[in-house]
């Protein structure tokens, strides 16, 4: 029998400010006390099996719960286990010298058979200090006559170990709750976190006479044994109220790590946000975090579910991860199995694939524009989607627009809308030329086009609004306009002059003989200007783009009836007089780019400055007796407004009095 004299004395500590370092800053929340008070006391059963299964403990395990027990009367928390106990001599060794770690010693010891082990820190028991004034262990070794042991300390260095009358086999720990922290004595709080951090250990937890965890969570056990029904009921109970996932991955490696869990694809809605408490990790079924930044790559951070595994190095507190090789080796793992896994569903089974590609859609691009190695492996299964709602892979669809849609660079021009309504007139003109239109509407696709650019030999992708189509696909067939320099200028301040004012946009009048094309005037968007703004929108870094207008062009179709008609009736009504006064425009502007000329780099002299200014001025007066006449004559017929009008009506942008002043006029029109 082990004969254990009262002994008092000073805990092993380097610092005499030990415990309020402990208190205040060594765990990043006081709450998880509980958690590694439980998870101590769930080692010392782990380890009492693990030496019976190999014969070291021949007795009865008998009832191996762990139990909390709140006495707010007495103001005490108990964490009690049946587990293997301390002798007198492990209480100095593991409790009086801070941060060796018993649990480290015994997993190595006992490397083969001790899966089970927690703990591997050393400072998990003092976080009881955190929230107590006083802490009492009370424990009993299996060891054969070991004599049980009371170990107290009031949260300073000093301490009393002496021998006590226990009877069971393992350890008490009884919490005298600090005023500060009395929520620690209510029922709900401690159900809570119990349910928060317990929820699958591997051991039985009693609280308040109920058993709070379930011992073998879904992840431990072997995908064959598992039915869809078993995966789809444990992702409610993570995740109660939320839609069916759309895929589930049950991870499962042993070498060169341990890692195990199930991660699920939810529906992605609308709105796109990184949640960081989607995906729990825990450390051999103990909860550690719900911030799993480091070992799940950013964009996996938009699945749920639960990543177990002892191999994750943490800091004290089991809160942060720390960023090293194994971590990124872990990441690395996942990735490639996420991508293994949506590759395999591509191939068993495409038309349920495709049927889910809108849900999964934005999750693939975000991996492929932030992670390189998914991006590559994303290529092979990546879908596109045209407004038929055909889907295709990148090399079927690149084979459908190869005989068609080839421009005269010999690029092949992948035409997408990002509204099918808004841009209906377009997609019909592309259709019209039997042209494929791509359906690019979701909240990654302006940066994702550019990816796909990349990645795409000789392509190039156009929103179909960004030109007329013969000029977006231009087989080298261009026509010209046969205006006159005089013509172009007078049309062009005739039409400038009835553009609305569109808040934030600029519009800039082009000519364009288009055959076969029903419309007077189209307004399309800057390709590059666009796509400048739309990543602008998602990357603060890009706000110069962000606060430019827009710019767009009024394309007039010279071909088009009505076109010829407006410019016959101005040719007729002022047409002789622009023509005169755009020669002596042309003159002084010819003599002006002389002088210039003439002066070059040096300083003009007195006589050259008197000439550059007459001849400016003739330029200006002639811009605008010419805008002048130009403006006149469009403010009297009302067709010219009229066919900007329905332009910009056809692209979204005519709205408010605009919109309702074209009512009325259409009416009178009629």
């Amino acid at each position: 029998m082990e004969t254990i004299q009262k002994k008092t004395g000073s805990i092993g500590v380097t610092t005499e400010n030990i415990f309020p370092v402990i208190k205040k800053f060594l765990y990043s929340d006081h709450e998880i006390f509980l958690r590694e008070l439980v998870s101590n006391a769930i080692d010392a059963t782990q380890k009492l099996k693990t030496l019976s299964s190999v014969g070291e403990f021949k007795g009865e395990l008998g009832d191996i719960k762990v139990s909390v027990k709140v006495d707010k009367e007495a103001g005490t928390l108990t964490v009690s286990d049946h587990g293997i106990g301390m002798t007198a001599a492990d209480v100095e060794k593991y409790i009086n010298q801070i941060a060796f770690s018993g649990a480290e010693e015994f997993v190595n010891k006992y490397k083969d058979t001790a899966n089970g082990i927690i703990g591997h820190f050393g400072l998990g028991f003092y976080s009881a200090f955190m929230v107590s004034k006083k802490v009492e262990i009370r424990t009993l070794s299996y060891l054969e006559g070991a004599q049980a042991v009371r170990w107290e300390c009031d949260g300073s260095p000093a301490y009393v170990l002496e021998a006590t009358d226990k009877k069971e086999r393992g350890t008490e720990i009884i919490l005298y709750i600090d005023d500060d922290s009395k929520e620690f004595l209510e029922q709900t709080r401690i159900d809570t976190l119990l349910k928060k951090y317990c929820r699958f250990l591997p051991v039985e937890v009693e609280s308040d006479g109920k058993v709070v965890n379930s011992t073998e969570p879904l992840w431990t056990k072997k995908p064959s044994d598992l039915t869809d029904e078993d995966y789809l009921k444990f992702y409610h109970d993570l995740y109660p109220g939320q839609d069916d996932p759309l895929f589930w991955i049950h991870l499962n490696v042993d070498y060169p790590f341990t890692l195990t869990g199930i991660l699920y694809f939810p529906k992605i809605h609308n709105n796109f946000e990184i949640t960081k408490n989607r995906i729990q990790l825990y450390c051999n079924q103990v909860f550690v975090t719900d911030s799993v930044e480091g070992v799940v790559p950013e964009f996996m951070m938009l699945l749920q579910g639960v990543i177990d595994s002892p191999d994750i190095p943490l800091n004290v507190s089991r809160s942060y991860l720390q960023s090293d090789a194994s971590v990124k080796k872990i990441s690395g793992y996942i990735t490639k199995k996420v991508s293994q896994r949506l590759e395999e569903i591509f191939k068993a089974n495409r038309n349920e694939f495709e049927e889910k590609w809108d849900d999964i859609k934005l999750f693939i691009e975000y991996g492929m524009l932030t992670d390189d190695k998914f991006r590559d492996s994303a290529l092979k299964f990546t879908l596109l989607k045209d407004t038929e709602e055909k889907y295709f892979t990148l090399d079927e669809y690149k084979t459908l627009i190869e005989g068609t849609q080839i421009d005269s660079e010999k690029k092949a021009v992948y035409l997408y809308t990002t509204d099918m309504t808004a841009q209906y007139s377009y997609i019909e003109a592309a259709k019209s030329k039997g042209y494929s239109v791509l359906v690019m509407n979701g909240q990654l696709d302006s940066h994702f086009v550019g990816l796909l650019e990349s990645k795409i030999e000789n392509s190039r992708f156009v929103r179909v609004d960004s030109d007329v189509i013969d000029n977006i696909i231009n087989h080298g067939e261009k026509k010209e306009t046969n205006l006159t320099p005089s013509q172009t200028e007078m049309l062009t301040n005739i039409f400038k002059s009835q553009i609305p004012s569109v808040e934030k946009a600029d519009f800039l009048v082009q000519f364009e003989a288009i055959k076969g094309n029903d419309n007077p005037v189209t307004v399309t968007q800057n390709e590059f200007m666009r796509r400048m703004k739309d990543m602008a929108a998602m990357q603060p870094g890009m706000n110069f783009y962000g606060e430019l207008p827009d710019s767009y062009s009024l394309v007039i179709n010279t071909e088009h009836p009505l076109i010829n008609r407006i410019k016959s009736d101005a040719v007729t009504s002022i047409g002789d007089v622009i023509d005169k006064i755009y020669s002596e425009l042309s003159i002084a502007q010819s003599n002006l780019a002389k002088v210039n000329g003439d002066v070059k780099d040096s300083k003009p002299s007195e006589e050259q400055s008197s000439q550059i200014k007459e001849l400016q001025g003739t330029i200006d007066t002639a811009r605008a007796e010419i805008t002048s006449k130009s403006v006149n004559f469009a403010n009297s017929n009302p067709l010219i407004r009229q066919v900007i009008d329905l332009a910009l009506l056809s692209s979204g942008l005519l709205k408010g009095q605009e919109l309702n002043e074209f009512v009325k006029r259409s009416v009178s029109l009629l």
